[in-house]
């Protein structure tokens, strides 16, 4: 493996780690998700008092600083970046939209050609769904 696949691959191994944290300590529900090797798209159903704002900006937060904590080169501290200013969301009114939203997640990987086959693509809600082992999150599936 590069340099560059290890970097990637700890960095989504971080950003599992820390969503999960947070996920757990906030209440927040994760129905899919799919990581990319530039960037992240989760599904997630917060509490009805949460501001869901606040709680991506301690996922982004804690990640990048476990990251920049385990990278071992890179760039001085006062220029590293992890994450893009804002994130970009969408308010899913309905199950439908819902459901939507996560197959858009489970089929990204194969649309970018980062793999032929769903679920040959482990940084995804995919595999959770179908039961099998290896993901690295738990997903609160919902009927697709």
């Amino acid at each position: 493996m590069r340099a560059h696949s290890l970097s990637l691959l700890n960095a989504m191994t971080i950003l599992a780690q820390e969503l999960d944290r947070v996920r757990h300590s906030r209440g927040f529900s994760l129905l899919g998700y799919v990581f990319l090797p530039e960037h992240v798209h989760p599904v997630l159903l917060p509490p009805a008092e949460m501001k869901l704002g606040y709680v991506i900006g301690e996922i982004k937060s804690r990640s990048a600083r476990a990251y920049f904590a385990t990278a071992k080169v890179g760039p001085p501290e006062a220029t590293r970046v992890f994450w893009q200013r804002r994130c970009y969301d969408h308010n899913c009114r309905t199950p439908d939209t819902v459901r939507e939203k996560i197959l858009y997640c489970h089929n990204n990987p194969v649309k970018r050609g980062l793999v032929a086959d769903l679920s040959a693509w482990i940084w995804s809600s995919y595999n959770a769904y179908l039961g099998k082992d290896g993901a690295p999150l738990a997903a609160e599936a919902i009927a697709l």
